[in-house]
C-alpha cells in the first residue's frame, strides 16, 4: 500500500519530516539489503548502502541532523536502483524515500552552484518539459552526425578543445534516428486481424526512446498489430516526468503527470503501453503523485490501473508465439538478456521478458551473471557519477561477454546506450555482440514469419 506524503507546514517545511513517519520506520536494519547494493559493494561504508541512507532520512526527519551538502552528496551517490526493494524483507518503499530526499536536497539548495543551477534549468526544467524542442534539437543533433561533421570533428581532434566534462560524455552521445517515431507511425493504426473481444491501447514513445530508439517505438506497435490490437499513439507527448521525480523536481514531475493525462483518457483504452523500464517504473506511481489534486486524483489512479509494460501486456494476453521458417530451421543465436533496474526491481517485471525470448524461433537464452545488477546508467548516473559509473559498466560488460551471446537484449533506453558504448570499449565494431530490445527481436521473428511464406 502506497503512504502518503502530508504537505509541509510552515513549522515542518522539511519533506522528510512530511513525510509518514511510517515510511521510516520500515527499515527494520537487517541488513539483507546490503550484498544487493551496488554503492555498498564498491566502498563497503555503511553510509553508501540503503540501511545507512535511510538512518540519516530518519535523523533529519527526528530534528537530528540537518540537511547539508555531504547529506545531498550521498543521495546522489546512490544509483536508485531500487536492488534493494527486491531484497527487503520488511517492504521497504525506498524509492518514496529517496525521491523524496533528494526533493529536499534540492528545496534546500545544499549542492547549489551556478554551473549545476543552469545546467538543470536549462535541461530538467526547459528542455524536457518542451516535446517539439527537444525534437528540434534531435533534429540538429541529427544533422550534426549525418553530415560527417561529428566524424570529422573527432578525427581532427577538435573535441579535445571541448571542456573536460563535454570531452567525456561526446562519445557516450545517442545515435539520432533519421525519422522519429511520428514520421514512423500513424496517430490511430488498425490490425489486420482485430482480437475477439477486440482491444484499443495507447502507446507512449518517450523522450531519448523517441530521437534515438524510434524503431523501437515502431516495433511495438507492430507487435501490437500482430496480436489484433488497435493502436494509438498521439504524435506529440510529453515528457513522462522520470527524469524529474529521480533528480528532485517533484512539481515539474507533477506538472508533466498532469500533461500526460490531459492527452490521454485511460478509461478510453484497455492498457497504456510503455516500453521503457525506467520510464514505466514512474509512470505507475501517477496515482500516487498526484493524490492529492483534487482534479487530477482519479484520473492518475485509473491511469495506474491501466499503465502496462509492453511484456508485461504481451504475455497477460497470450501473445502469439512466432513459427519459425516454413523451408528450414531457423539457425540458432545465442542471447543473452540484462535487467533494467526499473524493470524487474521497480515493477517487479522479470519473467515476463524472458518468455518473449525464448518464443523466438531459433533463440538460445542464455542466462547472464548478475543480470539484475545495475550497468551504471541509472538515468543520469553516468554523467553525475562516471567513475562507479565506468566500474558498473566494465562488471556488466564481462559478464555479457562470458555467455558468448551474439545479441544482448535489455529495456530501457539507458541501460541501450550503456551496453553498447561498453561494448564498444572492448570490441571492434564489427565484433561486437548486437543491443536490441526484446519487443525488437519479436517482431523481426514475425516479419520472418511473413517472408518466410511469400519466399
Amino acid at each position: 500500500m502506497k503512504s502518503v506524503v502530508k504537505t509541509p507546514t510552515p513549522q515542518s517545511a522539511n519533506l522528510l519530516v512530511g513525510l509518514d513517519y511510517s515510511v521510516l520506520q520500515q527499515c527494520m536494519h537487517c541488513g539483507l539489503c546490503l550484498p544487493t547494493c551496488p554503492t555498498y559493494d564498491e566502498t563497503k561504508l555503511e553510509k553508501h548502502g540503503p540501511r545507512g541512507r535511510i538512518a540519516l532520512m530518519r535523523a533529519i526527519a527526528d530534528g537530528e541532523l540537518a540537511v547539508s551538502k555531504a547529506f545531498g552528496d550521498e543521495m546522489y551517490y546512490c544509483l536508485g536502483c531500487l536492488a534493494c526493494t527486491t531484497a527487503c524483507p520488511a517492504g521497504v518503499n525506498y524509492a518514496e524515500l529517496f525521491e523524496t530526499a533528494r526533493a529536499e536536497v534540492e528545496r534546500q539548495g545544499v549542492l547549489d552552484t551556478p554551473k549545476r543551477g543552469l545546467i538543470r534549468f536549462w535541461v530538467v526544467k526547459f528542455l524536457f518539459t518542451r516535446p517539439r524542442l527537444l525534437r528540434l534539437v534531435g533534429r540538429a543533433l541529427w544533422l550534426w552526425q549525418a553530415s560527417g561533421l561529428q566524424s570529422f570533428a573527432r578525427r581532427a581532434g577538435l573535441t579535445k578543445l571541448l571542456p573536460a566534462t563535454l570531452r567525456r560524455l561526446e562519445p557516450q552521445a545517442p545515435v539520432i534516428r533519421r525519422r522519429f517515431s511520428h514520421e514512423l507511425m500513424r496517430p490511430v493504426e488498425q490490425p489486420d486481424r482485430p482480437a475477439d473481444p477486440a482491444r484499443r491501447v495507447a502507446v507512449l514513445t518517450g523522450c531519448v526512446q523517441d530521437l534515438a530508439f524510434s524503431e523501437i517505438n515502431r516495433a511495438t506497435v507492430d507487435v501490437l498489430l500482430a496480436n489484433g490490437c488497435e493502436v494509438h499513439t498521439p504524435p506529440v507527448q510529453p515528457c513522462c516526468g522520470s527524469l524529474h521525480a529521480h533528480n528532485g523536481d517533484l512539481a515539474s514531475a507533477r506538472a508533466l503527470a498532469r500533461r500526460q493525462l490531459d492527452l490521454f483518457n485511460p478509461d478510453a483504452f484497455d492498457a497504456v503501453i510503455s516500453n521503457a523500464g525506467g520510464c514505466g517504473s514512474h509512470l505507475k506511481t501517477y496515482g500516487h503523485l498526484l493524490h492529492d489534486d483534487p482534479a487530477s486524483a482519479a484520473h492518475a489512479a485509473a491511469w495506474d490501473r491501466k499503465l502496462k509494460d509492453i511484456h508485461e501486456y504481451l504475455v497477460a494476453i497470450d501473445f502469439r508465439r512466432p513459427a519459425g521458417p516454413v523451408s528450414r530451421p531457423a539457425p540458432t543465436t545465442p542471447v543473452t538478456y540484462h535487467e533494467s533496474c526499473h524493470l524487474c526491481h521497480g515493477q517487479k517485471i522479470s519473467a515476463q521478458p524472458r518468455a518473449i525470448l525464448r518464443a523466438l524461433p531459433g533463440v538460445d537464452l542464455r542466462e547472464c551473471a548478475e543480470a539484475q545488477w545495475c550497468c551504471g546508467s541509472a538515468g543520469i548516473y553516468n554523467i553525475t557519477q562516471p567513475d562507479t559509473a565506468a566500474r558498473l559498466q566494465e562488471r556488466k560488460i564481462d559478464h555479457v561477454l562470458a555467455t558468448g551471446a551474439q545479441t544482448v537484449a535489455t529495456a530501457n533506453p539507458g541501460c541501450h546506450l550503456q551496453l553498447e558504448t561498453g561494448l564498444r570499449t572492448v570490441l571492434s565494431p564489427g565484433s561486437a555482440p548486437r543491443v536490441a530490445h526484446p519487443i525488437v527481436l519479436l517482431a523481426e521473428a514475425y516479419r520472418a514469419e511473413h517472408l518466410s511464406i511469400t519466399d
